[in-house]
C-alpha cells in the first residue's frame, strides 16, 4: 500500500514521496494566540495529528514545525484594551492551546517557532525580494508586488488577478501598495504599537511573511507537505508561495498542500456574532475530550463538518461501546495470566471453518481495511468503523463458549495489542486501562473503590434503620449518600450503588 494524500495545489490525490527517503518535512500553521482554542482549532490538529501518528507508523521519521503567530493586530488591539504588554496576551492563549491540545491527543509538534523569534530571519527574505525587484518600499512599509511574478496566482484557489481585481474595485484602501493584489511583508510603526528595527524604519511583519521565513529556516527552500485550515488556501497559502519561490527561486516549494474543511454549529458558520462559538473549553463542560476527538475524526478530514448535539451524542455512544470491549479485554487478558505460559493462536484464515481462526482471519482483515482507507488520504471515518466491526468481532469471541479458558486467555493478548495499535497509537480514541476497565465492570472504577468502605458501611446502618422503620434516619443517610454522587436503587434483590 502506498500513502496517497490529496494535493490542493494539484488538486488531486498523489503517491506520497518524500524528497528524503524515509523523512518527512511536515509544517502546519499553528493559531494567533489572541484568545482561547476553539473546535475549528481541535477539527485541524487533531487532523494533522492522525497525519503525524500515520506517517510514523507507516515508518518515516516525521520532522514536524507548527507556529505561533504571537504579534498580530487583534493581538495587540486586546493587549491595549487590557494594559497589559502583547506577549500577555498570546502566552496565556498559547498556554491554552497546549493544556486542551493535550487533552485532545494532540501530540507535541518537534518545534513551536514564533513570529517574534525570527525577526532576523523575516528581515532578510524581505530584503532579499527587495533586490530580486518582488518587492518595493512605500511610506507606510515594504509590499509583495503580485505583478512581479502573476503566473504564481491563484496556484492553490484557481483565482484569476482579473477576477480579484474586479471583485476589489472600491476597497483599495489608503496605502503605498501599488496594486489592489499586493500585499505587506513589513508595517510601519503606528503608536501605541509594539515595533522592530529595521532597514526600512520601525515596525513589524505582515501576516504572510513570517511563515515563509519559519518554514525556510527549519527546512530550506523545499518540503514535503504544509497544512492548514481551507480558509488559508487564499490569501495566506498562496502568499507564501510567492514569497518562498520568488525568494529561492526554487519551485515547488512545497510538495503536498493539504487543507481540513469548515467547522459549522448546528448548520451554521460558527462564529461570535451568531452566538454559537464554541471554545474547546466549552466543550469540554458537556463532552469528554476524548469524544470529541472521536467525533471529529468520524468525518473525513477535508469534508465539512457540522458539530451537533447528535454528532457528539453518537460520538459519546460509540467511543464508549469501544472502550468498554477495549477493558473487556484487558480484564480477560489480566485474568488468563494466571495461565502462562499461553499457547500460540491459530494462523488468521477468513476461511476457514475452524471459529478461532476465522474470526483472526477478519479481525486482522479489519486491520488492513482500515490500514487502507488511511492510506487512502486520511479516511479517518472509515478506518474507525473497521476498527469498531474488529471491536464486536472481539467482544463475540471473548464471550464465546467455543473455545476454552487458555485460547482465551491468549486471544485476549492478542485483542488487547490489536485496540492499542489501531484505536489507540493510530487514532487515538481509547481511555487509560482503568477508565476502560472500569468502563466494562463499573465495580472497578476507581472512584468507586475509594469511596466503596463508606457508602458500604452507611448503606449498613440505612437498612438498620429500615428495619426499625425509623424512616427519618434512613432518609437522612440517602440525603448523605446522594451529597457523595452516590445512587441508590432499591430492588427486588437488594440494594444497588452507582456512581452519578
Amino acid at each position: 500500500m502506498t500513502l496517497h494524500l490529496y494535493d490542493t495545489r494539484r488538486k488531486e490525490k498523489v503517491a506520497f514521496h518524500p524528497a528524503i527517503p524515509g523523512k518527512v518535512q511536515m509544517y502546519v500553521c499553528g493559531i494567533t494566540p489572541y484568545s482561547p482554542s476553539h473546535i475549528g482549532h481541535a477539527r485541524c490538529y487533531i487532523a494533522f495529528d492522525l497525519l503525524h501518528r500515520w506517517l510514523e507508523a507507516s515508518g518515516y521519521d516525521v520532522d514536524y514545525v507548527q507556529n505561533f503567530t504571537d504579534i498580530d493586530d487583534k493581538i495587540i488591539n486586546i493587549a491595549n484594551e487590557e494594559g497589559v504588554n502583547f506577549l500577555e496576551i498570546a502566552n496565556r492563549n498559547i498556554e491554552d492551546y497546549y493544556l486542551v491540545m493535550d487533552a485532545l491527543g494532540v501530540e507535541r509538534a518537534d518545534h513551536y517557532p514564533r513570529v517574534t523569534e525570527h525577526l532576523d530571519g523575516i528581515i532578510k527574505m524581505i530584503e532579499i525580494l527587495i533586490e530580486k525587484e518582488n518587492a518595493y518600499v512605500s511610506s507606510d512599509g515594504v509590499w509583495f508586488s503580485v505583478s512581479s511574478a502573476p503566473e504564481k496566482f491563484g496556484t492553490l484557489t484557481g483565482n484569476t488577478i482579473e477576477a480579484v481585481q474586479a471583485g476589489g474595485s472600491g476597497r483599495l484602501d489608503k496605502s503605498g501598495k501599488r496594486e489592489h493584489n499586493d500585499f505587506a511583508l513589513w508595517k510601519a510603526a503606528k503608536p501605541g504599537e509594539p515595533s522592530w528595527d529595521s532597514p526600512w524604519g520601525k515596525g513589524r511583519p505582515g501576516w504572510h511573511i513570517e511563515c515563509s521565513a519559519m518554514s525556510l529556516h527549519h527546512f530550506g527552500e523545499s518540503f514535503d507537505i504544509h497544512g492548514g485550515g481551507f480558509d488559508l488556501r487564499f490569501p495566506h497559502h498562496e502568499a507564501e508561495i510567492f514569497q518562498s519561490e520568488c525568494c529561492t527561486g526554487k519551485e515547488p516549494v512545497v510538495g503536498v498542500w493539504m487543507h481540513n474543511g469548515f467547522v459549522r454549529v448546528d448548520g451554521e458558520k460558527m462564529s461570535k456574532s451568531l452566538g454559537n462559538f464554541w471554545t474547546v473549553k466549552d466543550a469540554f463542560k458537556i463532552y469528554d475530550p476524548i469524544v470529541l476527538r472521536y467525533a471529529l475524526l468520524n468525518a473525513h478530514y477535508r469534508n465539512p463538518i457540522d458539530v451537533s448535539e447528535q454528532l457528539l451524542d453518537d460520538a459519546k455512544g460509540n467511543q464508549r461501546k469501544l472502550s468498554e470491549i477495549y477493558g473487556q479485554a484487558i480484564i480477560s487478558k489480566e485474568e488468563g495470566e494466571a495461565l502462562s505460559p499461553l499457547p500460540s493462536l491459530p494462523q488468521g484464515d477468513v476461511t476457514s471453518s475452524e471459529y478461532l481462526s476465522q474470526r483472526i482471519g477478519v479481525i486482522e482483515s479489519l486491520a488492513e481495511d482500515a490500514a487502507r482507507a488511511l492510506d487512502d488520504d486520511l479516511n479517518s471515518r472509515l478506518a474507525l468503523s473497521k476498527v469498531q466491526a474488529g471491536a464486536r468481532i472481539i467482544s463475540e469471541v471473548l464471550d464465546s463458549e467455543k473455545i476454552d479458558e487458555i485460547d482465551t486467555a491468549a486471544f485476549a493478548v492478542f485483542s488487547v495489542d490489536w485496540i492499542e495499535e489501531i484505536a489507540g497509537s493510530i487514532l487515538g480514541v481509547l481511555p487509560t486501562k482503568e477508565i476502560a476497565k472500569a468502563i466494562f465492570d463499573p465495580r472497578l472504577d476507581p472512584r468507586r473503590i475509594a469511596v466503596r468502605d463508606e457508602v458500604e458501611a452507611l448503606l449498613a446502618r440505612r437498612s438498620i434503620a429500615r428495619h426499625a422503620k425509623d424512616w427519618g434516619a434512613a432518609d437522612e443517610i440517602r440525603d448523605r449518600l446522594a451529597e457523595m454522587g452516590i445512587d441508590v436503587q432499591d430492588t427486588p434483590d437488594g440494594v444497588e450503588w452507582s456512581l452519578k
